[in-house]
């Protein structure tokens, strides 16, 4: 008899990406390049870099850049130190309790985002629900100022991004072998030790997903920081809307949003970069 070659399974022909390839490059390069060009329009009508010298040499753009970096690794923080109990307890509980905080984390997922930061202009008001119960229990005697302030503004992010966390973390968190836990606690590591050294790296790649995934909601949250902000606080997404939509300065919007793309993506690779150094510092 004759072996008979049989095609190798791991390989395919390019064509099966192509359909891909073209929505990608239809649907993302294409803008960027378009946005990249424009970006590069001067005032004048001259073709150069020089709407990102003003962006670069306005003090305060910077710092509208810098407050919108700092806001997303507020809420990034937030949701981590939240979110990591909520997932631990969720995968180590089982049964009811973790179909319960599963439900309590997709929920909120089903309601617009429009409709939950409403909910929490009604919470952190004046006249809202935290203010009239701390009158009712005589612990203020003016209304503290929640909304239009930062710290209202990290609570509503962290609660409306807050599945981006929990959901990776959950499934990292589901992939480590129970027996590791129950090993490490017999030869006497203690629950705190054995989870900064047992639970805390293995559960890096879920970690650092969800970081990416939050810090990029948060800090492109036009919805919530325009209304739990308000005008009192002006982040890159209302700064790029003012100058796009308000003043019709498109090419100095499309070179803010270039900038403000860089940025994120080198907060990004910053994420990666701790994670890989505490992979290597669990492992030494």
């Amino acid at each position: 008899m004759f072996a008979v070659a049989l095609p190798d399974v791991t390989t395919y022909p390019l064509r099966l990406a192509s359909p891909l390839a073209l929505f990608f490059a239809a649907f993302f390069a294409a803008p960027l390049v378009a946005l990249l060009w424009l970006s590069l329009q001067g005032a004048d009508g001259t073709f150069g870099l020089s709407q990102y010298a003003a962006f670069l040499g306005d003090g305060f753009s910077l710092g509208v850049l810098l407050g919108t970096l700092w806001l997303g690794l507020k809420v990034t923080a937030a949701c981590l130190v939240l979110g990591l109990p909520l997932a631990l307890v969720a995968t180590r509980a089982g049964g009811w309790v973790r179909g319960l905080i599963i439900l309590a984390v997709l929920t909120p997922l089903l309601t617009s985002v429009v409709i939950r930061t409403f909910a929490w202009i009604v919470i952190l008001g004046r006249q809202g629900v935290i203010n009239s119960l701390l009158s009712s229990l005589g612990l203020i005697e003016t209304p503290l100022r929640m909304l239009y302030a930062e710290g209202g503004l990290v609570a509503a992010l962290a609660q409306v991004q807050m599945p981006l966390m929990v959901l990776p973390l959950m499934t990292a968190l589901a992939r480590i072998d129970p027996s590791l836990w129950d090993a490490s606690e017999a030869l006497g590591a203690g629950r705190w030790r054995t989870f900064l050294r047992v639970t805390l790296p293995l559960c890096l790649p879920g970690l650092i997903a969800g970081s990416v995934l939050t810090f990029a909601a948060a800090i492109s949250g036009f919805i919530t920081q325009s209304l739990i902000g308000g005008g009192q606080m002006l982040f890159m997404p209302g700064y790029i809307y003012q100058q796009a939509i308000a003043l019709q300065n498109w090419p100095f919007a499309a070179a803010m949003s270039v900038i403000f793309l860089v940025a994120v993506l080198a907060v990004v690779l910053g994420f990666n970069a701790l994670g890989r150094l505490a992979r290597g510092y669990a492992q030494t």
